[in-house]
């Protein structure tokens, strides 16, 4: 018997991981436009220098976005007209209420907070004159919303992308980030006698210096994985240059029959699936039953900047169903994949169903986009110029750090995640006490040059998944040949896979059944949902092979509605798609080359 430790390495010295020379790899979108690699190098320079002045937002995306919203409302003398108007009614609106509230000191408020806007809510707020402060900047918000939409003539990009940019520069200069003219602020350092101040400085201090040394966020340090993260019982059977598989250790008498294979997104670290004991949904599974199977991606370096998709097809989601597979003969799989795992996920099963490959059991997806026509803010991010910028900026490292994706994901939310967060810890002095999902979310990874810019070109910007004109081994793979049942679960207020376009998997599914969950919830949160959480709750329908499919309003108006965690739901739908129980597997298997390797976590989630 051949050792598989001897193939693996054999496969490593094969693999793109071994890159040719520097100059030799070039990014998806080039184009043998000018007459040689040293005129093309010149422009790749200039977009880096620019790339790094922007902080990665391209200055020709946002100037033809500006020349495009300028000249056609600049063209539009009806919308002119309304926008006059509102502003006018507005501040004959804001001074009846000043006047009003300086007087009386109570005035019905003229617009209130869009939901979910806490930036307000202190009592202090209600007082003059920081109501009428407020309340003009409400005002003056809503004004330019409708100044940067519903421009006629204006493209959907440049209308996004325009209101976008107001947006970040609204909440930017928000009365509340202003010490001054935020009340709450105010009362703070009058009651405290400036410690709250003093606090603040320390803490703004303290995560310069972690920044500038690259360094984890303060009160990182007390999660560890290995120690108090990730510490569900198993062993790494299996290892080559891109993936560690684990195998939990079973905790029960008797296991499901069908094992279970779950893979986060290359750029997160897996154990999100795996943090704390009471919110690890491995340890959930292995307790009620399942053999568990994980994907620990390799977090890589400059020198594996030519790996592409199809690398993380072959060589991880398909590699550990084969392992998998031989280590349990005539088992076939419930697959799970979480995000941009999910997306590999059903690239792989769809390649599986075209080649007649029918191991799969079933099919689970956690916020998982499909189909990218609707992606949400980030859309902004997604032009042609933008991505080009960002493939240039990749050129000179080899791969996208982690920093530049979730700084991209707090931008879009940066209200809450940027500037709200500065006032609590920087004015108020209040540093946000440390949990296990945001030790994790700090633990990054990073993705490599080339697969991160198929990534972008063929699924956000050409949309080839969706529209069935993605090619794996040379032939187009459809999502529709995938005729196992799925289980997708979206998020509620997910920003990075909006759930409307999650939802849009009824329109390319011909699964024999296809359960659709809508969680409460982010991203994340909704993800790491275990029982027993307060004020969790979730929206669940079946969808038959033949079923008319609705709109995913029309949808979420009629579905009820469940209190509580959708886990058990999942467990349940996997023991019901599962033939039975029998005694638990062996762990690895040693005569067929899958002897345990180490103890999980394993190592590749350890290296920084």
């Amino acid at each position: 018997m051949i050792n598989k430790r001897e193939e693996i390495a054999a496969d490593a010295d094969k693999s793109p991981a071994n890159p040719p020379a520097h100059g030799s790899s070039r990014r998806l979108g080039d184009r043998h436009l000018l007459d040689s690699d040293a005129l093309e190098e010149i422009d790749r320079m200039t977009n880096i220098a620019l790339g790094q002045f922007t902080g990665g937002v391209s200055p020709a995306s946002l100037a033809m976005a500006y020349l495009d919203w300028m000249v056609h409302l600049g063209s539009s003398p009806g919308k002119q007209f309304q926008l006059a108007a509102k502003a006018t009614r507005k501040a004959m609106r804001l001074g009846s209420y000043a006047l009003t509230s300086a007087i009386t000191g109570n005035a019905e408020p003229c617009i209130e907070p869009l939901r979910g806007d806490h930036r307000f809510d202190h009592p202090g707020w209600q007082r003059f004159p920081y109501n009428v402060i407020y309340q003009g900047f409400l005002l003056n918000q809503q004004w330019w919303h409708n100044a940067t939409t519903d421009v006629r003539g204006i493209s959907k990009h440049s209308q996004a992308a325009v209101s976008f940019t107001a947006r970040q520069i609204l909440d930017m200069t928000a009365p509340c980030n202003i010490p001054f003219l935020n009340p709450e602020i105010a009362e703070a350092t009058i009651n405290e006698r400036g410690a709250n101040l003093a606090r603040g400085a320390t803490n703004y201090r303290e995560d310069i210096k972690r920044s500038l040394r690259d360094e984890p966020p303060a009160g990182a340090e007390a999660f560890r994985v290995g120690k108090n993260l990730a510490i569900t019982p198993g062993k790494v059977v299996y290892r080559n240059h891109l993936i560690e598989l684990i195998q939990y250790a079973p905790a029960t008498d008797t296991v499901q029959r069908e094992p279970v294979l779950m893979q986060s997104a290359w750029m997160m670290k897996y154990y999100i699936l795996d943090l704390s004991p009471h919110n690890s949904l491995v340890k959930y599974l292995v307790d009620r039953g399942h053999t568990v199977y994980m994907v620990s991606w390799l977090n890589p370096g400059p020198e594996h900047r030519n790996l592409g998709m199809e690398d993380y097809r072959k060589h991880g989601t398909l590699a550990a169903v084969e392992v998998i597979s031989e280590m349990q003969p005539g088992r076939k799989i419930h697959a799970a994949g979480y995000c941009l795992g999910g997306i590999l996920l059903t690239i792989t099963a769809a390649a599986m169903a075209r080649d007649g490959d029918h191991r799969l059991a079933s099919v689970t997806l956690f916020t998982t986009m499909t189909d990218f026509t609707e992606v949400g803010e980030i859309n902004v991010f997604m032009d042609a110029s933008e991505v080009t910028l960002l493939e240039d900026m990749m050129w000179q490292k080899g791969y996208l750090d982690h920093k530049q994706v979730s700084g991209g994901f707090q931008v879009l939310k940066s209200a809450d995640l940027i500037w709200s967060k500065m006032v609590r810890e920087y004015y108020l002095g209040h540093r946000e006490p440390m949990f296990d999902l945001m030790a994790w979310n700090a633990d990054g990874t990073r993705m490599p040059y080339r697969q991160h810019s198929e990534l972008l070109r063929r699924l956000y910007v050409d949309n080839e998944l969706f529209e069935g004109k993605y090619m794996v081994e040379g032939r187009a793979i459809s999502i529709s040949d995938i005729h196992c049942p799925i289980f997708a679960v979206a998020a509620v207020t997910d920003h990075v896979a909006p759930w409307h376009s999650v939802y849009k998997l009824h329109l390319q599914s011909d699964a024999t059944e296809l359960t659709f969950v809508l969680t409460s919830g982010g991203h994340n949160v909704g993800i790491v949902n275990e029982p027993g959480h307060p004020h969790r709750s979730y929206q669940l329908s079946v969808c038959h092979e033949g079923d008319r499919c609705i709109d995913p309003e029309t949808w979420k108006e009629k579905t009820p509605t469940s209190e509580g965690s959708w886990w058990p739901v999942w467990q349940q739908w996997l023991e019901r798609h599962s033939s039975g129980s029998e005694a638990p597997p062996a762990m690895g298997a040693p005569d067929k080359g899958y002897a345990p390797l180490c103890d999980s976590p394993g190592t590749y989630v350890l290296k920084e």
